[in-house]
C-alpha cells in the first residue's frame, strides 16, 4: 500500500490506497522515532542518534527498544510485507534507519513544494497552489514534540514559511481582485503575529480596496502604535508611503491598475463590452471562445487542462446549432502546435476526431460532394487488438502556442537553414508550388485518387471564392484529424495530413499551412528511422514561421529540429535550437517550453556519456519536477521511471525493482527486464510474448531496444529477428533522443548485439 504522513499537526500516518485511512502508531516513542526519520529526509539516522534524541537519560536497554519500536512502525506501514522479506518504506542502513517516502508522501513536503512552485507562477497560478498547501496545516508542525530539541528548527522553518504562504496568498488574492476574500485570513494571520509589517500593508490596501478606506487609516495607526509602542521602532517606509498614498487616493492603488496597468484596463473594458452587446445565445461566442481556449492553451499548468476540456464542449455546443460551417470553424480554430505524439486523454482525442469527420461529411452534403469511402482507412477511435488508445496514462500533448495566420506564403523547401538539410528532404519533397505534394496528396491510401466523404475538393461548378473559403475549412478539418490521430498504425490520419498540406500549399495560406506541417509532424512516425523527414518539416516550419509572425509554429519548428539532429546525433545544432525555443519562449511567455529543454539537457547529459550515472539520474528528477503543476499529467506517469531504465540499459546495469515504480504505459516494455532483473527468466519470457509492438511516437526505437535487450537475454529468437528488422531503418540514430528526453544509445550497437544473438 501507499503511505502519506503527516506533521503539520500532530503525528499521523494514513493508508493513501484506502481513502485515507489512519494507520495506528502505538505508543509516543514509536510516532516520535517516525517524526525523527522525517525530519532527516531519507538521511539515515544512527540509532546512537535516536537514543540520544528519545530519552534524556538512556535507559540500559535503548537499543533494544529502539529496535523494537522499529520493528512495530513496519509492522504498520507495511502490513502485506512478506515474512523476512527486506522492509521498502523503513529501511535498515549502515548504523541506523532512513524512512525512503515519497517526496508527496509527506504533507510538511509537499507543503513545500506547492510554496516553492507558487513562486514561480502568475497570480492565477499561485493562489490555487497556496490554498492547497495551507490546506494540509492541522496544528503546529510536530504538535507533540515542540519541546524536543531535535524538532525545533524544523518547526521553526515550517512556522516561517507558513506565514510567508498567508501573506503571499493575501498578495495573490489582491492582484486577482479579490480583496475581500483576503481580509478575514489577514485579520486572523495579525492577531497571532502582530509585528509582521507586510501583512499590515496588505490588510490596509485590502481595505481600502473593498471600500474602506477609513479602516485602511485605522489598520494602518494601529500598526504604527504597536510597532512603536512595543517594540520602539517606527514603521517602515512601505508603511508610510501606502498611508500617504491612502490619503492622497493615489491612483496605482487601483486594482485594475495593479493588475497589469494599461494592458488590463484594456482587457477589462473591452469584456465588459463584449458582455454587454453581444448576447449570451450568440453563435459568434462559441468561436471567440475557441479562439481562447487556443490561446489558454500556452499557459501551461491549469489553464492548458482547462482548455482542453471546454474545447470539447464548445464543438459539442456548436454541432447542437446545426450549422457545419460554425462547427468546422470551432473545430480548425484551435490550431494548437503540439510537440509530443500521445494523447493525455484518448476519448477527447476519439471525440474531437469523430466531430471533425461528422463535419467534413455534413459539408460534403452541403456542397454536392461524392459520399465516396476511401479504403483502408481505420474508423476514428478503432484500436488495434492488444494496444492500447493512444495517451492512455501516456506522455502528453502539449502546446508550444500559437501565432496568427499571415499573408502569402510561398511553400518553398527550406534548403540550408542553419543546420544541414537532411538528404533528399529540400526543395523535391516541398516545391514551390507544392507540385509533388499535390500529387500524393490527392488521393487516398493505397493510390486511390478517389475522396472520401468530404474529402474531395469544393467549388466545383461553384464561385472561386466559396471553393476556397470551404477548401480551407476542410484542410483545417483534416489537419485536426492528423493531429488528433498520432500514434495510431491506421493509415486515415496519415491521408488527412497529406490532403491538408496539399490544399493549404494549393491556397497559399502560410497559417493554414503551418497547421498542417504540424499533422505531418504528428503523423511521421509509421517506421523508425524518419528523423531526416521531421529534421526537414522542422526546417521549413522554421522559415515559414519566421516569414509571417507566427510565434508558435517557430517554436514548434525549433523543438522538432531539436529532436531530429538529437536522434541524429548533432547535439551542437540540437543546443542552437533549444537556445532558440527557449529565447521565444521567454519573449512571448511559452512556459512549457522550458520544461521540454529541461528534458533535453538531461538527455544531453546522458548522451554524451562523460557525466557519473548519478549526476544523470540527478539531472532527470530534476526535469521531472518541472512537470508537477506544468498541465501534462501524460509526461509526467511512467516517464521518469523510463528515463532511469534507459539510463542502467545503456550502462549495462539491471532494471531497478522497486515495487513502488509507476510504468505508466511503459509498463509492457519494461516488465520484462525487471523480471530479469529479479532472476525470474521464466516470467520474463512470457511477458516478452505479451510485449506489443511500440506505439508509432517519438520513443518508437527506444521501446525496440528495450525489447530487443530482453529478446537477447531470453534467447527469443523470432523477437529478436523482428527487433532488428525493425530497427534497421535506424541504423545512424540514438535510439530515443528523437523524443527530446532520454537515450538507450546508439542504435547501431543495439542492431550489432541482435545480429550477434541471430547467428
Amino acid at each position: 500500500m501507499r503511505v502519506g504522513f503527516g506533521v503539520l499537526g500532530p503525528v499521523v500516518a494514513w493508508d493513501a490506497d484506502a481513502d485515507g485511512r489512519a494507520i495506528a502508531l502505538k505508543g509516543p516513542r514509536h510516532r516520535a522515532v517516525l517524526a525523527r526519520l522525517i525530519v532527516a529526509r531519507r538521511r539515515v539516522v544512527p540509532v546512537s542518534r535516536l537514543i540520544e534524541d528519545l530519552w534524556a537519560e538512556p535507559p540500559p536497554g535503548a537499543v533494544g527498544a529502539v529496535r523494537t519500536f522499529v520493528a512495530a512502525l513496519r509492522r504498520a506501514l507495511e502490513p502485506q510485507r512478506p515474512p523476512r522479506a527486506p522492509a521498502r518504506l523503513l529501511v535498515t542502513e549502515g548504523p541506523g534507519y532512513a524512512l525512503r517516502a515519497d517526496p508527496d508522501a509527506v504533507d510538511a513536503w509537499r507543503f513545500e513544494q506547492d510554496v516553492s512552485a507558487a513562486a514561480t507562477l502568475p497570480p492565477d497560478g499561485a493562489l490555487p497552489r497556496l490554498e492547497e498547501a495551507l490546506s494540509r496545516w492541522r496544528g503546529p508542525a510536530y504538535a507533540e514534540y515542540a519541546d524536543e530539541g531535535w524538532a525545533r528548527g524544523e518547526r521553526s522553518r515550517l512556522a516561517e514559511l507558513r506565514l510567508h504562504a498567508v501573506e503571499r496568498q493575501a498578495e495573490a488574492r489582491l492582484a486577482l481582485g479579490r480583496a475581500a476574500e483576503a481580509v478575514p485570513d489577514l485579520e486572523a494571520h495579525l492577531a497571532e503575529h502582530p509585528w509582521r509589517e507586510g501583512a499590515w500593508r496588505a490588510l490596509a490596501l485590502a481595505l481600502y480596496r473593498t471600500g474602506r478606506q477609513g479602516d485602511a487609516l485605522a489598520v494602518l495607526r494601529r500598526a504604527r502604535t504597536l510597532l512603536v509602542e512595543q517594540l520602539g521602532v517606527d514603521p517602515g517606509p512601505e508603511l508610510r508611503r501606502l498611508e500617504t498614498d491612502i490619503l492622497g487616493q493615489a491612483p496605482h492603488l487601483d486594482p485594475t491598475a495593479t493588475r497589469g496597468g494599461a494592458a488590463a484596463q484594456v482587457w477589462a473594458d473591452t469584456t465588459a463590452a463584449y458582455d454587454r452587446t453581444v448576447a449570451s445565445g450568440a453563435r459568434t461566442r462559441l468561436e471567440s471562445t475557441a479562439a481562447l481556449l487556443r490561446d489558454l492553451s500556452m499557459t501551461g499548468g491549469g489553464g492548458l487542462l482547462t482548455a482542453r476540456r471546454q474545447r470539447v464542449a464548445a464543438v459539442a455546443a456548436a454541432e447542437e446549432l446545426g450549422d457545419p460551417e460554425l462547427t468546422a470553424r470551432v473545430i480548425g480554430a484551435y490550431d494548437v502546435p503540439a510537440i509530443w505524439t500521445r494523447l493525455d486523454d484518448p476519448q477527447q482525442a476519439a471525440s474531437i476526431v469523430a466531430a471533425s469527420e461528422r463535419t467534413l461529411a455534413a459539408l460534403a452534403a452541403d456542397f454536392g460532394a461524392p459520399d465516396d469511402e476511401v479504403p483502408d482507412l481505420e474508423p476514428p477511435g478503432r484500436r488495434e487488438p492488444g494496444r492500447q488508445a493512444p495517451g492512455e496514462g501516456s506522455s502528453g500533448h502539449e502546446t508550444t502556442g500559437h501565432g496568427a495566420s499571415g499573408p502569402g506564403a510561398t511553400g518553398r523547401a527550406v534548403t540550408g537553414y542553419e543546420d544541414h538539410e537532411p538528404p533528399g528532404q529540400g526543395t523535391s519533397r516541398r516545391g514551390a508550388s507544392g507540385r509533388e505534394a499535390a500529387g500524393r496528396g490527392s488521393s487516398a491510401p493505397g493510390g486511390d485518387d478517389r475522396g472520401a466523404p468530404g474529402h474531395r475538393t469544393f467549388g466545383r461548378g461553384t464561385a472561386d471564392g466559396a471553393a476556397t473559403r470551404h477548401d480551407a475549412i476542410r484542410a483545417r478539418l483534416l489537419a485536426t484529424i492528423a493531429v488528433e490521430s498520432r500514434g495510431l498504425r491506421s493509415e486515415r490520419g496519415r491521408w488527412a495530413a497529406r490532403q491538408a498540406e496539399e490544399i493549404a500549399r494549393r491556397l497559399d495560406d502560410p497559417g493554414l499551412l503551418a497547421f498542417a506541417l504540424n499533422g505531418v509532424f504528428m503523423q511521421s512516425f509509421e517506421r523508425a528511422g524518419l528523423a531526416p523527414r521531421r529534421d526537414a518539416t522542422g526546417a521549413e516550419l522554421i522559415a515559414l514561421a519566421a516569414r509571417h509572425g507566427l510565434v508558435a509554429f517557430e517554436v514548434l519548428g525549433h523543438l522538432i529540429r531539436l529532436q531530429a539532429r538529437g536522434a541524429l546525433g548533432d547535439f551542437a545544432a540540437a543546443d542552437r535550437h533549444a537556445a532558440a525555443a527557449e529565447r521565444l519562449g521567454e519573449r512571448h511567455e511559452r512556459p512549457l517550453v522550458g520544461v521540454f529543454t529541461a528534458w533535453y539537457r538531461a538527455l544531453r547529459l546522458a548522451a554524451a556519456g562523460r557525466a557519473d550515472e548519478a549526476a544523470v539520474e540527478a539531472a532527470y528528477r530534476d526535469a521531472a519536477a518541472r512537470l508537477d503543476g506544468a498541465g501534462m499529467p501524460g509526461l509526467e506517469r511512467g516517464l521518469l521511471p523510463l528515463a532511469l531504465l534507459c539510463l542502467r540499459v545503456e550502462h549495462g546495469r539491471p532494471a531497478p525493482t522497486d515495487a513502488d515504480l509507476d510504468w505508466g504505459p511503459y509498463a509492457p516494455w519494461a516488465r520484462p527486464l525487471v523480471l530479469l532483473a529479479q532472476d525470474r527468466r521464466a516470467e520474463a519470457a512470457a511477458a516478452l510474448r505479451t510485449v506489443p509492438e511500440p506505439p508509432r511516437d517519438l520513443l518508437l526505437e527506444a521501446l525496440w531496444c528495450l525489447t530487443g535487450r530482453a529478446a537477447i537475454a531470453v534467447g527469443d529468437q523470432e523477437t529478436i529477428a523482428r527487433t532488428h528488422a525493425a530497427l534497421a531503418p535506424a541504423a545512424a540514430e540514438l535510439a530515443g533522443a528523437g523524443s527530446g528526453l532520454l537515450t538507450v544509445g546508439p542504435v547501431s550497437r543495439h542492431l550489432a548485439d541482435l545480429a550477434e544473438a541471430l547467428r
